[in-house]
């Protein structure tokens, strides 16, 4: 697996754990769930301009988004007790076939 799909999946986990933080955060009033959001979120920043270096801004932000969204709500749905109905369920499955386009499919994925 190429270097830049690992750099990747760091800003997709970061972003995903920031953003979960984000949710216990309670609007930023407490303290640690407030400062794991930001840390989190720019570290996965950082790796999402690094795996720019490697990739269409286009592809790097489509899986990022796609999966971050694909695995906040699996949080969402265990940790916060939020529901997912069909519709939603349904969604989230384009999202992840459209990732799964993208990267069997697509020959735009890396750049020089």
């Amino acid at each position: 697996m190429p270097t830049y799909y690992l750099y990747l999946a760091i800003a997709i986990v970061t972003e995903v754990i920031g953003t979960a933080a984000l949710q216990s955060s309670s609007q930023f009033t407490k303290l640690w769930p407030s400062i794991i959001t930001v840390v989190a979120y720019a570290v996965s920043m950082y790796f999402l301009a690094v795996s720019l270096k490697y990739m269409p801004v286009s592809i790097v932000y489509a899986i990022w988004s796609g999966l971050g969204i694909v695995f906040i709500a699996i949080i969402g749905w265990f940790l916060f007790k939020q529901t997912i109905d069909a519709a939603a369920i349904i969604g989230i499955s384009m999202i992840v076939a459209g990732v799964l386009v993208i990267h069997l499919f697509s020959n735009s994925t890396a750049h020089s």
